[in-house]
């Protein structure tokens, strides 16, 4: 098995897509930020559904279990679903992020994964600015 270098929780394959510096608080949108920006030098990352890097500075994790985990365990099985992927996987997160864009972003299945999620209008209105563009 490859090396990895973080643990990314699969559904925020799309919340990494979507973000743009809002979140649960300032400290958490600072560390999102950080996490997009190590994303960008494509580490290798394992695939799950569980507690996260991100989820490390989220005020809804006590202690690493999600307080909406049954609701983001489903956005995480979903995500792994339709990109085909088994939890666990490890790889490029450029590729990972391609398969999330390829499976579920391009093709308007978003929606039907987290459209309850809080961030929701977030993710609608960032994808009707894109279209205008």
């Amino acid at each position: 098995m490859k090396e990895y270098q973080y643990m990314i929780r699969a559904h925020h394959g799309m919340c990494l897509a979507f973000f743009e510096g809002k979140g649960y608080s300032s400290d958490f949108s600072k560390h999102m930020g950080e996490v997009k920006s190590r994303m960008e030098e494509n580490p290798y990352v394992c695939i799950m559904a569980g507690t996260d890097l991100i989820c490390s500075a989220c005020p809804n994790n006590c202690n690493e279990i999600c307080i909406s985990e049954e609701k983001v365990v489903e956005y995480d099985r979903q995500v792994l679903l339709r990109c085909n992927l088994a939890e666990g996987t490890v790889m490029p997160f450029a590729e990972f992020e391609e398969l999330v864009y390829r499976h579920i972003l391009r093709s308007g299945k978003r929606q039907e994964i987290c459209g309850d999620c809080q961030w929701n209008d977030l993710c609608h209105f960032k994808k009707k600015k894109r279209k205008k563009e």
